[in-house]
């Protein structure tokens, strides 16, 4: 089983450029299921219905969310009727929306759990319960569990990463948008990366006008985000999963760029 993540889009730069090069990939890697997070896909922050809709038509089977799944009021007019979106499940019971749903393609299963961090991220409930929890469920129907992880501390994924060893068949992290070089197979089969990083503007500061940022860090005043204009990256990791083992086998990096050319 082959599984295609692609990391944060951001605005209309990322979304052009997945729909550039999500086909190319599809067709080199033949993955059974394409999951990208969409948190930032409405111009950096949130996610709109129509948006929702675009991100699925152009190949994604599932949408995972993160800390700025509300950013944009009508994700409550349409959240709990998305039935190919998860946002983190240890927000409150109650909250709108889901954060495990499973995806059947070609006889294959997989569950799909979206979960958010609390350091440095608003005091959710704990994560580590609640993927307990989940993967229990998920388990009563298939063995193939994919975990994306939106945190800020690295420390606090690698924990994530090594507390479902053995249980999840994959965990990625997201939501710092800069891809790390950490990407393995943990001893007991769960392959794992700390950040996959984001799809958007690449000479920007996180997706972001670098001179807004800049200027927000020598002044510690407030500043209005934009967008950065120009050159885009892709960033992605391509998972492989032993059917019979159940089991990661391999963990590649994908970064696409006009550093890191994509050769089909």
């Amino acid at each position: 089983m082959k599984i295609l993540f692609v990391g944060d889009i951001v605005g209309s730069p990322g979304r052009d450029t997945l729909k550039e090069y999500l086909p190319k990939l599809k067709k080199k890697y033949q993955p059974h299921f394409t999951i990208v997070n969409g948190e930032n896909a409405a111009h950096g922050k949130g996610l709109t219905e129509k948006i929702y809709h675009e991100l699925l038509q152009a190949g994604a089977d599932v949408l995972t969310m993160g800390n700025h799944t509300w950013d944009k009021r009508d994700i409550f007019d349409f959240i709990d009727d998305a039935a190919n979106m998860v946002r983190p499940a240890n927000f409150p019971e109650g909250t709108p929306g889901k954060g495990l749903t499973f995806i059947k393609k070609q006889g294959k299963e997989l569950a799909v759990i979206n979960l958010q961090g609390r350091t440095f991220l608003p005091p959710i409930d704990c994560p580590f319960q609640k993927v307990d929890e989940l993967i229990a469920e998920a388990s009563k129907r298939t063995p193939f569990i994919f975990i994306d992880f939106h945190a800020e501390a690295t420390s606090e994924k690698q924990a994530m990463g090594w507390y479902t060893d053995g249980r999840a068949s994959c965990v990625v992290g997201t939501h710092t948008h800069v891809q790390t070089a950490d990407n393995r197979v943990l001893p007991k089969g769960t392959a794992y990366i700390s950040d996959v990083g984001m799809t958007g503007p690449y000479d920007g500061i996180l997706g972001v006008d670098r001179e807004t940022i800049i200027k927000r860090f020598k002044t510690s005043l407030p500043v209005r985000f934009e967008i950065a204009e120009g050159r885009t990256t892709l960033s992605a990791v391509i998972v492989e999963i032993d059917e019979q083992s159940k089991k990661a086998v391999k963990i590649d990096r994908i970064l696409i760029n006009d550093d890191h050319i994509f050769f089909e």
